[in-house]
C-alpha cells in the first residue's frame, strides 16, 4: 500500500484531514474508498495518535451502595455537543459485559463482570471498536488496575501496534504486631504479554479513593482518603507519596476533591469553604504545587446563578461517613473541564470560561448513580489495537 504519510506536505487532502477530530475522521471513512485508505493508513493513524485530543466526554458506571454485585450498565456523557444526551451502547462491541477501570489517551481498560469462569481484562478503543483481551489469574474487586499508554512511544511501520502497560495496585492491611499497611504492584506489558510482580512496596496508611490510576506525564497517580497521593512510575517501577497542596488543618469543613490530567500534568481540584481551586503538580519529589485557579464560593455562585446556590451550606452538611451520599460530588477532571454532581443534576465546569453547563439529570444515568460511581474521562483517538 502507498505510504500516504510521506506526502503530507504536498497532498492537500492529507493537510485537511490531519486537522480534523478523530470522530470526524471516522465518519469520513464512508466518503470514498480513497479517503478510507488514507484515514486507515497506519502511518497516518500514528501521526494522528501523537496529536493531542481534548476531552470529548466522560464514561459513567453505577455502583450498588449495599451489595458487591457489578452493574453492567455504562453511560457515555458527551460534553461538547450542541445537544446534550446520554449514550448507552459504547461498549456493545466487546465480547462480554465489563466494569470500567482506567482511561488513558483514547484507550479504556475494563474487566469482566463477576462472577466469571474466565476472568479477563480488556484494553479497548471505543471509537474504532478494537480491543485486546488479557488473562487475569488473580481477580479481585479490591485491586486497582491503571492503564499506562503514551502515544508518543508508538513506533512507525505498518505492523506496529501501540505498547501499553497495566499496573495492578493491591493493599495489604496492617495487622497487630506486624508491619504497617502497604501497597504492592504487579505490571503487565503488552510487549511481553505477561504479568510480573514488582518488588516495589509503598507504605501508606490511607485507602484508595475515586479517580483511581490517573496517567499524567508518564506516571500514574492514585488519590487516597488521607492527605497523600500515591505515585508510581511504570517504567522504573518506583513509588512515591505526594502531599496535598495545603495542610489539613487549613480547612474548616470537609472538602470535595478529585484529581485529573491536563497538558500532561497532574491537577488537584478542591471545593471547600475557600472556594473552587485548581492546583497543578510542579515537582512530585518536593510535593510542590502551583495554584492556577481560585474563585470564592459567592463569586462562583454569582457567575453561575442559574445552577448554584447555598454551596457553603451544602459543604457544611457533608458527612465523613462513606455510605452517606453528599449533595456535591466532584466526579472527574480532564483538560480544564470538571464533571460534577450538584444534588440530582450533573454539570460540566470549564475553568477557562468559568461557566457551568447542565449535562443531564442523575436519574438519566441509572437508578444507582448516586453512590460512588465510576467516572472516566475520554479523549477520542483512532489508535489501532489489532
Amino acid at each position: 500500500m502507498m505510504d500516504y504519510f510521506t506526502f503530507i506536505n504536498v497532498d492537500i487532502r492529507l493537510k485537511i484531514l490531519s486537522q480534523l477530530s478523530a470522530r470526524d475522521l471516522l465518519n469520513l471513512k464512508c466518503v470514498s474508498k480513497e479517503w478510507k485508505d488514507i484515514i486507515s493508513n497506519r502511518s497516518f493513524v500514528h501521526y494522528l495518535s501523537k496529536r493531542s485530543e481534548t476531552v470529548s466526554g466522560f464514561f459513567f458506571q453505577e455502583r450498588f451502595q449495599w451489595c458487591a454485585e457489578d452493574i453492567k450498565h455504562i453511560s457515555y456523557i458527551p460534553i461538547e455537543t450542541k445537544t446534550t444526551g446520554v449514550h448507552t451502547t459504547a461498549f456493545n462491541f466487546l465480547p462480554e459485559s465489563v466494569v470500567l477501570l482506567s482511561s488513558c489517551n483514547g484507550l479504556i481498560c475494563c474487566r469482566c463482570t463477576f462472577p466469571s469462569s474466565n476472568p479477563l481484562i480488556h484494553v479497548c478503543n471505543p471509537l474504532n471498536m478494537e480491543w485486546k483481551s488479557i488473562e487475569w489469574s488473580n481477580p479481585s474487586k479490591t485491586t486497582s488496575i491503571a492503564l499506562s499508554f503514551d502515544p508518543l512511544q508508538i513506533q512507525e511501520g505498518d505492523d506496529a501496534s501501540p505498547n501499553f502497560k497495566l499496573v495492578a495496585m493491591s493493599q495489604t492491611e496492617a495487622e497487630a504486631g506486624n508491619e504497617e499497611s502497604h501497597f504492592t504492584f504487579s505490571v503487565f506489558s503488552s510487549e511481553t504479554g505477561e504479568w510480573r510482580r514488582s518488588g516495589e512496596i509503598c507504605h501508606c496508611k490511607h485507602n484508595m479513593l475515586k479517580n483511581k490510576g490517573i496517567f499524567a506525564g508518564g506516571l500514574l497517580y492514585w488519590l487516597t482518603d488521607g492527605n497523600q497521593i500515591i505515585m508510581f512510575d511504570p517504567q522504573q517501577e518506583l513509588s512515591f507519596l505526594i502531599a496535598m497542596p495545603f495542610p489539613e488543618t487549613h480547612l474548616c469543613t470537609l472538602p470535595e476533591i478529585c484529581i485529573g490530567e491536563s497538558k500532561g500534568k497532574l491537577h488537584y481540584v478542591l471545593l471547600s469553604d475557600d472556594g473552587l481551586q485548581l492546583w497543578v503538580l510542579v515537582d512530585h519529589f518536593e510535593s510542590l504545587w502551583d495554584l492556577t485557579f481560585s474563585v470564592p464560593l459567592d463569586e462562583l455562585e454569582r457567575e453561575n446563578s442559574e445552577f448554584l446556590y447555598n454551596i457553603a451550606s451544602k459543604l457544611a452538611r457533608r458527612s465523613t461517613i462513606d455510605m452517606v451520599p453528599q449533595c456535591i460530588d466532584l466526579l472527574a477532571f480532564k483538560d480544564g473541564v470538571l464533571l460534577t454532581r450538584v444534588c440530582s443534576d450533573v454539570y460540566s465546569f470549564n475553568f477557562e470560561s468559568r461557566k457551568m453547563k447542565k449535562i443531564c439529570k442523575l436519574v438519566d444515568l441509572g437508578r444507582n448513580s448516586f453512590y460512588a460511581p465510576i467516572v472516566l474521562p475520554y479523549a477520542m483517538s483512532l489508535v489501532p489495537l489489532v
